[in-house]
């Protein structure tokens, strides 16, 4: 019993030593890989790298067992293709790749630690767009819905849009309300598509958005749903959809798809984007920074 205890205590001892042995750069390792892995996982699921794990683990579990009973010419096989299959996963997930390694870029770093990045952007005090344009757009969508016109307005963030204007028609007007119910009119030339609006001018019309192909989103949902959660998952774009069957107004951001909108919950939802708060921040922060480089007080 001494010596169990004795081998016990040695045993504690020296995790003991070893912990106590590991430097403050280690643990901040630690925690910065599993916050990764933690991501990553949560990243697979939502793809369809989540299925591709599964057959993963069911391949990983038969080589197992094919090693256990020393199957020699299985191990041989998957030696050889190991490497092609490394390059075959990677073409398999180029579009959930491209879109993670998008949104990491998306991801505003610099921002939150430094104040002073704002003072190289140009805004109105309005913001991103005006009051008056977020209560045009929620108009125009609200008399939309009651006789269910289709829409789908696209709202550009930092993000540019240019690559989906060029597959629409130039309109370069400025955002009413008439002007966005006219566009999605019925039998109109400009109704089939997309709306771009930067600011608070909608810049082209009839353009094509990627679609999205989240397992998550209901069967139900047609093609302008899906072009709108798609163009969210790409860009930091906001889109507004209007549903030609139902009416309901949704709201794409992010990836996410929030439904069944009023028109004062959509304004709400454009007022995120809007950046008023940042603005006025900006105005503040360049009041010092001119009045030190002036040395006023």
């Amino acid at each position: 019993m001494n010596n169990f205890t004795d081998s016990f205590g040695d045993t504690i001892q020296t995790y003991l030593l070893r912990f106590s042995s590991i430097r403050l750069a280690e643990i901040v390792e630690i925690l910065v890989i599993a916050f990764l892995i933690y991501h990553m996982l949560i990243w697979i699921k939502n793809t369809r790298a989540w299925s591709l794990l599964k057959g993963i683990v069911v391949i990983a579990i038969f080589v197992t067992i094919a090693y256990l009973f020393e199957m020699n010419t299985i191990l041989w096989i998957v030696n050889n293709l190991f490497s092609v299959a490394v390059m075959a996963v990677v073409v398999i997930l180029q579009p959930e790749l491209r879109k993670a390694i998008e949104d990491i870029g998306r991801r505003k770093f610099l921002k939150s630690i430094n104040p002073f990045t704002e003072l190289t952007r140009s805004r109105t005090s309005d913001g991103r767009f005006s009051d008056k344009t977020i209560n045009e757009i929620s108009r125009a969508c609200v008399e939309m819905g009651k006789v269910k016109t289709g829409a789908l307005i696209v709202i550009e963030q930092e993000q540019s849009l240019a690559e989906y204007e060029k597959t629409g028609i130039d309109v370069d007007g400025i955002v009413t309300s008439q002007l966005l119910i006219n566009i999605f009119e019925h039998n109109t030339p400009l109704h089939d598509g997309a709306v771009i609006i930067r600011g608070n001018r909608i810049t082209s019309a009839t353009c094509y958005l990627p679609l999205s192909d989240n397992m998550r989103l209901s069967k139900d949902l047609g093609t302008r749903h899906r072009a709108g959660v798609g163009i969210s998952e790409v860009t930091d774009s906001m889109t507004v959809i209007v549903s030609e069957e139902t009416g309901r107004i949704s709201v794409a951001y992010q990836g996410e798809l929030n439904t069944n909108l009023d028109g004062e919950s959509l304004k709400d939802k454009l007022k995120i984007i809007q950046n008023k708060s940042d603005v006025e921040e900006t105005s503040r922060w360049r009041f010092l920074w001119k009045g030190r480089a002036k040395g006023e007080k």
